[in-house]
């Protein structure tokens, strides 16, 4: 049994390779390397260069490694960035995904995973997220991943296609040490950049109606999202009835001065934020119940606030070499 992981040399993507392989279960990525890194995919797994909107190819690797399902991650996932490249977004992740789906059908493939994302609700007006919170993106990548989920729901009911959806929320920390965050968008690899450069970080905004004032976000670690798609893959595969969709979320808010002060600790460095104006668009609070995920796909929080920073920090350190200045 052989699974294709789309997006695979990501830094999500490579977490769920790995997850496979421990488990047992073989796997080939497809990566286009827009984003993604040749040395996160290990030596013993299948890698093909490529893009999903290359229909004949993905076709060809479907039949070549026996392909039972899809993890699908790649996409352009850049949601700020989008809003510059709506056409790119839209190319990459609708598109996409629909010639992955037509080369699915073509071959015989009938299970797909799929990476969504917490932009699709936008910024939405309830304390606590769950799956039956409406929807409302409001960048071209949230669009993108919300066609994304309709057509997948439309495949399944055109031809009995078993999928699920998994909205990831702030996905952080390592599970290796050859892993990291590589996206210059994402606060941990910005903060840790800062630092190793020297500078100071910057919260955006000390003035939400938050217990400190700073923006409450819902962190989760990469391994533990990881290893929710290894059970959506089994359970899909012995055809169990899944939710179309499951937030990845932690059900718990950790602020972005909680997140600089455990940072401080971790890496031993006494810096104080400096603080900047709010950015437009930051809604104060986004925080997701994950129940659903718990009780069909073994999703739960295994690791503390510290040590989601403390692994992030670790593969930072050793695989770019770096430290922070004495």
């Amino acid at each position: 049994m052989t699974w294709l992981v789309t997006g695979g040399a990501g830094y999500i993507g490579s977490h769920v390779v790995r997850a496979f392989t421990d488990a047992g279960i073989g796997v080939v990525v497809l990566d286009s390397l827009e984003s993604g890194h040749r040395e996160f995919v290990p030596a013993d797994v299948p890698f093909v260069e490529g893009n999903v909107t290359d229909t004949e190819l993905v076709r060809t690797v479907l039949r070549e490694h026996g392909v039972v399902g899809v993890v699908h991650l790649a996409a352009f996932k850049y949601a700020g960035v989008s809003v510059q490249r709506p056409i790119h977004t839209y190319e990459q992740n609708v598109t996409g995904t629909v010639h992955l789906l037509q080369a699915l059908a073509e071959v015989g493939v009938n299970s797909v995973v799929f990476s969504s994302s917490a932009a699709v609700y936008g910024t939405p007006d309830t304390d606590l997220v769950t799956e039956s919170t409406p929807t409302a993106p409001e960048s071209p990548y949230g669009e993108s991943k919300l066609v994304d989920e309709w057509v997948l729901r439309a495949q399944a009911r055109a031809t009995g296609l078993r999928q699920t959806s998994l909205r990831y929320f702030n996905v952080v920390g390592s599970g290796y040490d050859d892993l990291y965050d590589s996206s210059p968008h994402n606060l941990f690899p910005k903060v840790f950049k800062t630092l190793t450069d020297g500078g100071v970080p910057v919260i955006n905004g000390v003035d939400y109606p938050t217990p400190d004032g700073t923006c409450v976000r819902d962190y989760v670690h990469v391994s533990d999202l990881a290893h929710s798609h290894v059970v959506a893959a089994r359970s899909l595969a012995e055809e169990a009835l899944l939710e179309d969709v499951y937030n990845l979320g932690s059900g718990e808010g950790v602020s972005v001065r909680q997140i600089m002060d455990t940072i401080a600790h971790v890496t031993g460095v006494d810096f104080v934020p400096e603080t900047g104006p709010r950015r437009p668009g930051d809604p104060a609070r986004i925080v997701a119940s994950g129940d659903l995920a718990a009780r069909d796909l073994e999703w739960r929080m295994r690791h503390s606030l510290e040590e989601m920073v403390r692994s992030a920090w670790g593969s930072w350190v050793h695989v770019l070499g770096q430290d922070v200045p004495d």
